[in-house]
């Protein structure tokens, strides 16, 4: 199986990274093959340019898609399932991942298809886990973590993917008390995948 996972994080320092650590050792002792977007580490460029939105705005697909989407695209295409993995910012992902899903779902390939240009795969699996400081009850309790699962999967991953599912680790605020139960569900998570029909 191709594992494709889309992380954001500045910090080689923080929680996520931890977890994204973990997440990859597990996933290699599945034998599967593993490939990874490291947004900030490779200085993914979450801003759309002029040119990129003149041709997002007006679904002008005679203009050029840039070489940095072309190849996360191509990373789309090569993965049975994504996996994006990001701290929860202002009831949110970060600004890079954000700008990911801007730029890398183009006009012609994940929305707005035509019959001369090359359409996004569906992708058997779609995974969101995401770090966050405040338990997931408080989060449920105010809506957010309501909220960040609508656009997460029913908008950014919408019907791209065959099954989705995400993974609010909460409470990070008091990290010494969520630690361990987090890395049990990352691992009910991987087991999931690997059982799952779809795959």
């Amino acid at each position: 199986m191709n594992i494709l996972i889309v992380y954001s994080h500045p910090s080689e320092k923080s929680y996520t990274f931890e977890i994204f650590t973990h997440l990859k050792n597990i996933l290699a002792a599945q034998k599967w093959n593993v490939e990874v977007s490291d947004l900030y580490a490779n200085n993914f460029q979450g801003i759309m340019t002029a040119t990129e939105y003149q041709r997002e705005g007006n679904a002008d697909t005679a203009l050029p898609i840039p070489r940095d989407v072309i190849e996360e695209q191509q990373k789309i295409e090569n993965a049975d399932c994504i996996i994006f993995l990001y701290p929860v910012w202002w009831s949110d992902c970060p600004a890079m991942m954000k700008g990911w899903f801007d730029r890398v779902y183009s006009v012609g390939y994940a929305y707005g298809q035509k019959p001369d240009l090359p359409k996004m795969k569906i992708v058997k699996y779609g995974i969101v886990i995401c770090t966050a400081g405040h338990p997931n009850n408080f989060l449920e309790e105010i809506g957010i973590a309501q909220s960040m699962e609508k656009v997460m999967l029913e908008d950014r991953l919408g019907k791209r993917f065959q099954h989705k599912e995400m993974l609010i680790l909460g409470g990070t605020l008091a990290i010494d008390n969520v630690r361990e139960k987090h890395r049990e569900q990352v691992n009910e998570l991987v087991k999931k995948i690997n059982i799952d029909p779809l795959l």
